[in-house]
């Protein structure tokens, strides 16, 4: 019986083609082909079970597959605890909400560049340039260097992934130099901008401020994570309603499934198909003995298609009742930007079904490239003649 791959070619055309299989057959397993290797838990109980428990599955030495030492809010509290409450007020449910008219406003600017062209990339035109503006601003970084963040971003993740990460230290380290020298301008500025950067420089906890480096990991992973996965989400929900013709025209007529394509989609085809802990200690789960010291991937793909759990798994179904999915993680480490990446990707679905109702896939594009990752490198769309 072959033994589960997340680097099988079949497995990373399709993320789901040996699920069903993983669940009933594999729920517990340890992957041998990557160095160190790594154990899959893929349950949805299971991976619910190790991301509450984070005694014994720690952030401590990075949620990648490598071991890497703590940083920003990648880590275990309190220092987790320190680094989260920093940023949190910029992602309070208020301070979202206020960000609409902006992501509105950036939506249509990003439309009107494509309205008359009859072709463009959802992902190039559209789904990569909206959230990367947005936590630019927020961050009070430059858009204008959009593409520079995009070639950043893209080298952080393969780097994350990879057992190697040599070949993306060139770009890893001019991404630090970049960020150290906006937090090092505000720290000589005697009126620096108010702005996510400012407001990591100027906090204080217990009379201590963060040093430069700390900043660094907050920000890296704000400007990566705030636009990684939002991009993936808005590509693959416009991909699968445009793969199944019913389903878009479903959705133009009726806006207000909407919100519940954005969930679908986050089950679906997760943007961020699992990520990684450290076991502390030797742990049994479903009688497979997980050595302490070893690398675990909290399989939150596959448990999102576990059936017991969710009824017809491997379905994009628009009348799905309710339950929370696993794509942006439970307990401590909840994706801080949760809300906005399903604000940015309601906006601009509502905007795309109200402007392009005639919107045509033109082929499913290419995948992103890192193992955990799912989205769209590009999707290629062409508007109907009724489109205006």
């Amino acid at each position: 019986m072959a033994v589960y791959s997340p680097f099988d070619a079949a497995t990373l055309r399709d993320h789901a083609t040996d699920y069903a299989r993983l669940l009933a057959e594999e729920p517990v397993s340890r992957f041998e082909g990557y160095d160190p290797p790594f154990y899959i838990l893929s349950r949805y109980e299971d991976v619910e079970a190790a991301l509450r428990n984070i005694e014994a599955f720690s952030s401590q030495q990075g949620q990648g597959p490598r071991y890497t030492p703590p940083s920003g809010m990648v880590c275990d509290p309190p220092m987790h605890t320190l680094h989260r409450g920093l940023v949190q007020q910029a992602f309070t449910p208020g301070a979202i909400r206020a960000l609409t008219p902006r992501i509105e406003a950036q939506t249509t600017a990003l439309l009107d560049a494509v309205a008359d062209r009859p072709a463009f990339d959802i992902h190039d035109d559209f789904a990569f340039p909206l959230p990367v503006v947005i936590i630019s601003e927020m961050l009070g970084v430059p858009a204008e260097d959009i593409q520079q963040f995009k070639h950043w971003s893209d080298a952080s993740v393969e780097a994350m992934g990879a057992e190697d990460p040599t070949p993306w230290m060139p770009d890893l380290e001019a991404l630090g130099a970049y960020i150290l020298g906006q937090i090092q301008a505000r720290r000589a500025s005697a009126t620096p901008p108010d702005d996510l950067i400012t407001r990591m420089v100027v906090a204080e906890s217990d009379g201590v401020r963060l040093e430069d480096q700390a900043i660094l990991g907050l920000v890296s992973q704000l400007l990566v994570g705030g636009n990684e996965t939002t991009t993936s989400l808005i590509t693959n929900v416009v991909w699968r309603l445009l793969e199944d013709r019913a389903l878009w025209e479903r959705v133009v007529a009726e806006p207000a499934l909407i919100d519940r394509a954005v969930e679908e989609s986050l089950r679906f085809d997760p943007p961020v198909l699992a990520l990684y802990r450290t076991a502390t200690h030797d742990v049994t789960v479903r009688g497979v003995e997980i050595p302490g010291g070893a690398k675990v991937m909290l399989h939150y793909a596959a448990g999102n298609r576990d059936p017991a759990v969710f009824e017809d798994p491997d379905r994009f179904w628009l009348d799905r009742p309710p339950r929370k999915h696993l794509s942006f993680a439970i307990g401590v480490h909840v994706c801080i930007g949760q809300e906005m990446a399903r604000l940015e990707a309601r906006i601009a679905l509502r905007a795309l079904v109200t402007r392009f109702p005639d919107l045509e896939l033109v082929d499913r594009g290419e995948r992103i490239k890192p193992f955990f990752l799912w989205g769209r490198r590009r999707l290629p769309v062409r508007r109907g003649a009724a489109s205006s």
